[in-house]
């Protein structure tokens, strides 16, 4: 593997890593110190994008760790695309879902909501594309 793609392989899992950080940092911070000033239904929703942070920040490793493995064999490179573009999607959704909603909360402004959604597709693309990247990756060529 050239520098290049080793620096862009470095930063990817920096980046990744620093949302897992945040991820525990954001949610420790919800439940000691929101708990007590803003409303239930908003920590509701404060939790909710805590949760998909979470959860999208492992679904984010995994992409990159089977995009690594793609990159080591010889693979279709629509695996390798796919395997990207998941990566990607799910941390271009944890910005747009779980920040829309932890603003939201903390701001009590509604409209924030109204950006969600996009985060919300951006994670649906992200599990089409890391399945099928999977699909390429594991199944075996005829």
């Amino acid at each position: 593997m050239n520098l290049v793609k080793k620096q862009s392989s470095a930063i990817l899992i920096l980046v990744i890593c620093l949302f897992g950080f945040l991820a525990v940092a954001i949610g420790a911070f919800g439940a000691h110190g929101l708990k007590k000033i803003i409303s239930p239904d908003l920590m509701v929703i404060f939790e909710t994008g805590n949760r998909y942070h979470f959860y999208h920040t492992l679904a984010a490793l995994i992409s990159f760790l089977l995009l690594q493995q793609s990159l080591q064999s010889d693979v279709p490179s629509k695996s390798k695309t796919l395997l990207t573009v998941a990566t990607w999607a799910f941390l271009f959704g944890i910005l747009i879902f779980s920040f829309s909603l932890y603003a939201l909360a903390i701001t009590g402004i509604r409209v924030l909501g109204a950006i969600t959604p996009i985060g919300g597709v951006s994670f649906l693309i992200g599990w089409i594309c890391l399945g099928l990247g999977s699909f390429y990756l594991f199944v075996p060529k005829k």
